[in-house]
């Protein structure tokens, strides 16, 4: 009994050491994977290439599942999965190539070669993009060899089970792993930061400023989103999982496709031309009712319409199709962007340059349109053509080409099941119908009769307005609906729909818990 008992023990230690084996592995050749990606672009990385691939490929519900279950932490869970799969099957290798070099080989093999074809097959990537999987791939199984042959010599007879060998060897490419990595992160830091490209910007005064704001724009009420949505809590809904990065001196704009005069522009060209100024809500289209992904911010930047009209755009072409530095590209309704709605080419929000995260240098802004149709971010590109001959990459996943806004209407204030004095109760929040405006917002308790809500001033019709409306209200739970009326007057619609394919509908509600 005594001796199952050993052997249990050094099966389990066997185990462990593999599983261990595995792991160093993989992480050597990552480092070494990361370190190529220093060259040839942070989004060949090889867990970055996999991730991208995984979103790509995810089908509709999983990725509407991730937004509305993670939000904006969606890219770390996914990083975080695509980490923990290599860790699990690194593993596995490790302890397989004690017994069997090849098959554990193989599982390291196969990592190599999905990081590849995940490099390769991204939009505008060529051959080299493989370099840092393929390298990975060689490193991981190099440093594989080198454990298992010290591993094995290390239980050859009157060996200290210890097995120091082993030791020394995985300390050696742990070392070595720390080493490249960090050498990688800075060569990416020193190679891809445009911190200082941005900082150097300096915006010129807008030739087109935005109307003055009426006396009454905003809601006074603690706890409501305000009018102006900050920088740094505008929502962030996009597909990649490493911020393309182009400083302004380098970027480039490019219009052609059906067009007369093909233009090219520069950064300095674009805020040479005399800018505008507006104050515009932008939305996501995979926007739960009741959602965070909407904010208003004052842009600065181009009318997209007087740029396609110089390129001599042509009256058959029904569809903008506009290209981002990482690939992405998005369709939005030509008429749209000609019609003299304040579409813009823009290169600043609230006051500064536009943060990296939100598209810096520059990208698009349609109002009427959910994002994933009109607001391309980091955009370097945009052609003239047609929705029946070219699709953009939400089109190809089945979502609804034109993705006009639905009315929508949000309750900030009291927040769910937030513990209210009885007596008066303020409720308040926002609603919005980009180009379409507000003309109304309704609220009631516990399903009773509809009450008008005070609205603020309309700023335009491209803009949300905040309201808010007094109920007296009796110890117990209540509950409190609102719904809204765009600029026509039509209500949105009671019925819940999903986001996809075309936007959630429906009324938000919340409860609250009324104290005596």
């Amino acid at each position: 009994m005594q001796g199952m008992t050993i052997n249990n023990r050094q099966r389990g230690v066997r185990v462990l050491i593999g599983a261990v084996v595995g792991v160093i592995a993989a992480g050597s050749g990552l480092a070494i994977g990361e370190l190529a990606a220093a060259v040839t672009g942070p989004e060949t990385s090889p867990v970055l290439s996999v991730g991208s691939a995984a979103i790509d490929l995810a089908p509709t519900p999983v990725k509407e599942f991730a937004i509305r279950t993670f939000g904006t932490a969606d890219k770390l869970v996914l990083i975080s999965g695509v980490l923990a799969v290599l860790v699990l099957t690194s593993a596995l290798g490790g302890i397989l190539a004690k017994t069997r070099f090849a098959l554990g080989a193989v599982i390291f093999l196969v990592f190599g070669v999905l990081g590849v074809l995940a490099s390769v097959t991204r939009v505008s990537a060529g051959l080299a993009d493989g370099i840092p999987s393929a390298l990975a791939s060689l490193a991981a199984l190099g440093v594989l060899s080198l454990l298992v042959r010290c591993w094995r010599k290390g239980e050859e007879p009157a060996t200290d089970p210890s097995r120091r060998g082993v030791l020394i060897a995985s300390v050696a490419s742990v070392a070595g792993a720390a080493v490249a990595a960090t050498a990688g992160r800075l060569l990416r830091a020193a190679g891809r930061d445009v911190s200082e490209s941005r900082a150097a910007v300096r915006l010129p005064e807008p030739a087109d400023p935005a109307p003055q704001l009426p006396a009454g724009y905003r809601t006074k009420v603690q706890g409501i989103s305000p009018y102006f949505t900050p920088n740094k809590d505008f929502y962030r809904v996009d597909t990649v999982l490493s911020l393309p990065s182009i400083p302004a001196e380098e970027w480039m704009l490019r219009i052609g496709g059906d067009v007369k005069r093909p233009i090219e522009l520069t950064f300095g060209e674009l805020l040479d031309r005399g800018l505008t100024e507006r104050d515009l809500t932008l939305s996501c289209v995979s926007n739960q009712v009741g959602g965070p992904y909407v904010g208003t911010a004052r842009w600065l930047g181009v009318p997209l319409g007087d740029l396609l009209r110089e390129a001599g755009v042509s009256g058959t072409s029904d569809q903008l199709l506009s290209r981002s530095e990482d690939g992405m590209t998005i369709g939005t309704p030509m008429e749209a962007v000609l019609d003299g709605r304040d579409a813009l080419l823009t290169v600043g929000m609230n006051g500064e340059p536009l943060p990296v995260n939100h598209g810096f240098p520059a990208r698009m802004i349609v109002p009427g349109f959910y994002g994933y149709t009109s607001a391309t971010k980091w955009v370097v590109e945009l052609t003239a053509t047609r929705f029946d001959q070219v699709q953009a990459y939400w089109t190809q996943r089945e979502w609804d080409p034109r993705g006009v806004v639905e009315t929508s209407s949000r309750i900030d204030v009291p927040r769910p099941f937030e513990r209210v004095r009885h007596g008066d109760v303020t409720v308040a929040g926002v609603a919005w119908a980009q180009h379409r405006g507000i003309s109304a917002v309704q609220v009631r308790m516990d399903g009773g009769p509809w009450q008008d809500a005070e609205l603020s001033e309309q700023v335009s019709a491209d803009t949300w307005r905040q309201w808010r409306s007094t109920f007296t209200a009796r110890p117990g739970t209540r509950r409190f609906e609102v719904r809204a009326a765009d600029g026509k007057g039509d209500l949105q619609t009671s019925k819940r729909t999903p986001p996809f394919p075309d936007g959630a509908s429906g009324w938000h509600s919340v409860a609250v818990t009324v104290t005596p």
